[in-house]
């Protein structure tokens, strides 16, 4: 096994290995697997990796630093934490192709994210979203349609449960003031290919869009500013092997020139906020350093640092191609056992999504059996990743035919 050195040397260095050609399983175990040998003792065939993404062996160094600059230099750890912090969006940025650092402003969730842009509205504002959006994300806004500060219009999909983005325009009106999003649906997995069309033509009708990439950052390329979307939200708990707290709210340089403020604000929102200066009128940063809260935590960036950084020296570019080649895999054995996912191979995201009546107690009886899955309004999603062995998918694929039929 490897010795682990920085998380940029150590990660660089294996990926190095790898070559510049197409992945390929053998190359992975070699030199992949060894960055990830904590998680891989595990006893069990991991195929929930659409949920929580597994951390490389890293994650645990970095963690362990910030704990020791506060317990090396107390109130001087704040250099240095206030330094990742700026590295973390910097990574993100250069993920998303943001056109700069400071569009990307941290947030503890994806939900805080979404708030901190209803939150720039005094007036209630029609929205227009889908049926499919996640938990947190449809909780929030149904929570702000309740207290009559949104009027809410939600799409669904066909009856083949395809959402189209033809559809979600149609509800778009003159008066829309945002759409919410995503660019992968949670439930399904169904990729909105058409998403910069629907952007640029909802933008059209005066409508700002918010899109959702929690299920795309890291699992699909992603360029924002190409999108032409006027916010973003993620987070690095799912592709991006960062677990939660790590998430992030993208706005548009178009909305940092001041004429956008929320009312999720605090104290680092400020020009100056460690000169502890209280002018009569509130005054905020430059730029996206304006859209700052309180007080933040600091765990969560370099909890993410080294799943980020292995990301962005693998290529979402050579993930994705790989993350294809594992789900026309997985469909080939699928399809062996006469079992059909939902949903067309060019629109997916990272995972594939099967109907069955019996979802949760197939999933909870595959985990008995050591394989992971997950299950979510009816269907069970399976997410295959670089870790994946094929031995793995033709050993989970045998007893997922055998449980579907029991249940």
């Amino acid at each position: 096994m490897s010795v682990l050195k920085s998380a940029g040397e150590g990660i660089q260095e294996h990926v190095a290995a790898l070559g510049s050609g197409p992945l390929e399983e053998s190359a992975l175990v070699q030199s992949i697997h060894p960055l990830f040998s904590r998680v891989l003792q595990r006893e069990e065939i991991y195929l929930a990796n659409h949920s929580l993404g597994r951390p490389p062996d890293q994650t645990a160094t970095d963690v362990q630093q910030a704990l020791d600059h506060w317990y090396e230099e107390m109130d001087g750890a704040w250099d240095h934490w206030l330094a990742e912090i700026q590295s973390f969006r910097g990574r993100v940025a250069q993920l998303i192709h943001a056109p700069r650092e400071d569009c990307i402003i941290p947030k503890s969730s994806a939900g805080q994210g979404l708030r901190a842009i209803l939150n720039c509205h005094d007036e209630k504002i029609p929205i227009v979203t889908t049926t499919a959006e996640f938990g947190s994300i449809d909780h929030i806004l149904k929570v702000y349609a309740q207290r009559d500060r949104v009027e809410l219009i939600r799409v669904g999909p066909d009856d083949c449960g395809v959402y189209h983005e033809e559809d979600i325009l149609a509800a778009v009106g003159q008066s829309t003031s945002l759409v919410v999003v995503s660019m992968v649906l949670f439930t399904t997995g169904q990729y909105l290919t058409e998403l910069s069309q629907l952007i640029s033509e909802a933008q059209a009708r005066g409508a700002r869009v918010l899109v959702d990439l929690y299920h795309a950052a890291g699992a699909i390329p992603v360029d924002i500013e190409a999108l032409g979307a006027d916010f973003a939200i993620g987070g690095c708990y799912k592709y991006l092997r960062g677990g939660p707290g790590a998430c992030w709210l993208y706005v548009h340089p178009r909305h940092l020139t001041g004429s956008l403020t929320t009312l999720d604000t605090g104290w680092f929102a400020q020009p100056k906020p460690f000169a502890f200066q209280r002018p009569v009128a509130p005054q905020f940063a430059e730029g996206g350093n304006a859209f700052l809260e309180s007080t933040p935590p600091i765990l969560p960036y370099y909890q993410a640092k080294a799943g980020l950084t292995f990301t962005l020296a693998m290529g979402v570019d050579r993930l994705r191609a790989y993350s294809r080649k594992l789900q026309a895999r997985l469909m080939e054995l699928l399809e062996e056992h006469y079992i059909q996912p939902i949903g067309q191979a060019d629109r997916r995201g990272a995972f594939l999504a099967i109907a069955h009546k019996s979802a949760d107690a197939v999933a909870s009886q595959l985990k008995k059996l050591k394989i992971i899955v997950d299950a979510r309004d009816g269907l069970i999603r399976i997410c295959p990743d670089i870790l994946t062995t094929d031995e793995e998918l033709v050993e989970a694929v045998g007893k997922l035919a055998y449980v579907m039929r029991e249940k």
